[in-house]
């Protein structure tokens, strides 16, 4: 999210204070924004006396989302459901006038959403919250995160949700005429959704199986190494867009077990990508197709570290530390890029309405 709001987006915001409870997530976090990201438990650290926040416009964040996900089978009770409660309090301390809370579309349907917005408006904000979808701000990923956004000092919606840029082509053909434009939330301009082969066509085939010490990007163009059985599987099902389903169709002998038995739902497992549509979720396991859709659309083999960051809208030259299992998870986990700039664009013209600033 700092990416998008303070080198992605049309107002640049300079980033001030930051924390997180990954190390190496603070290490990367540091390496690109400055030495003002602090490591640890955001409880501890509040606790502590010596903690000084400093003063901030806007207070962006995404409390740990995995309370609330559907892949988490233990979400009622999970502790990680409240750490919403001290991302506030670094909004009371900052004296923020804007927050911005990112997450997964299942914490609008949830009880902590109602105390949410509870909390909110009893510190005197006004609130706007919407699922968005990546793919429709330029990200060749069609994601879906929710986001909650407050306001001390007008009604956000006024500028949320931001417009459009992109368009599912599908749905919309060639072009967004001007009055569907502003009908359905569009920009004049906006243009086709971007697409894997937008993202990755121009990337030479990996090599290696480690980081490499080369410059960007070809320092996380690197693969696996596949197994005879996985690589028999990959070839079973060459045409991009195929599954599990067509690898039991057509090679039953390479299917596991679990698969057979599972006849319905997980129509991504072991899938092949399109090359003209965006790309699915990209999670912190797409190194794995039994994880996913995150089989190349020809090759046979999954997409490395750097086609899922350029998925995200990461260019190139962002700096990630850390070891291909960490990384992995910083790329997976990270709100992408393109979209935080388009929120940050919003909450720029939140800040300058009716000549604030």
């Amino acid at each position: 999210m700092t990416l998008g709001f303070s080198k992605m987006s049309r107002c640049a915001f300079e980033p001030v204070w930051a924390n997180d409870f990954n190390i190496q997530a603070v290490n990367t976090y540091n390496a690109n924004f400055g030495e003002h990201c602090t490591s640890g438990d955001i409880v501890d650290i509040l606790n502590d006396p010596q903690t000084r926040i400093p003063s901030a416009e806007v207070v962006i964040g995404g409390p740990p989302c995995q309370g609330f996900s559907l892949l988490n089978k233990n979400r009622e009770g999970d502790p990680r459901k409240q750490l919403w409660r001290p991302f506030f309090e670094i909004v009371e301390r900052s004296k923020a006038q804007v927050f911005v809370m990112e997450n997964v579309p299942q914490l609008l349907g949830s009880f902590e959403y109602e105390e949410i917005l509870s909390f909110a408006r009893d510190l005197g904000f006004q609130c706007w919250d919407e699922v968005l979808c990546a793919a429709d701000y330029g990200v060749p990923q069609t994601r879906r995160r929710a986001f909650i956004i407050g306001c001390r000092f007008c009604d956000p919606s006024r500028v949320f949700p931001p417009r459009r840029t992109h368009f599912d082509p599908r749905k919309n053909g060639a072009q967004i005429s001007f009055l569907q434009a502003d009908a359905d939330g569009y920009a004049p301009d906006a243009v086709k959704w971007r697409t894997v082969r937008d993202a990755i066509a121009d990337l030479p085939q990996p090599s290696g199986t480690a980081i490499r010490s080369e410059s960007s990007p070809l320092d996380l163009q690197f693969g696996r190494s596949p197994t005879e059985m996985s690589m028999a599987r990959y070839r079973a099902i060459p045409k991009e867009g195929m599954n599990r389903f067509d690898l039991l169709e057509r090679a039953p002998e390479l299917t596991p077990d679990c698969w057979i038995r599972k006849k319905s739902g997980g129509t991504d497992l072991f899938g092949r990508l399109w090359w003209d549509r965006p790309a699915f979720t990209i999670r912190t396991e797409f190194f794995k197709p039994e994880k996913g859709r995150y089989l190349h659309p020809e090759q046979h083999r999954p997409i490395t570290h750097r086609e899922a960051a350029r998925l995200q809208s990461f260019p190139d030259d962002f700096i990630f530390t850390g070891t291909k299992i960490e990384i992995a998870r910083q790329i997976g986990n990270a709100v992408p890029p393109l979209l935080a700039a388009s929120i940050a664009d919003a909450v720029y013209l939140l800040l300058t309405a009716d000549g604030r600033q």
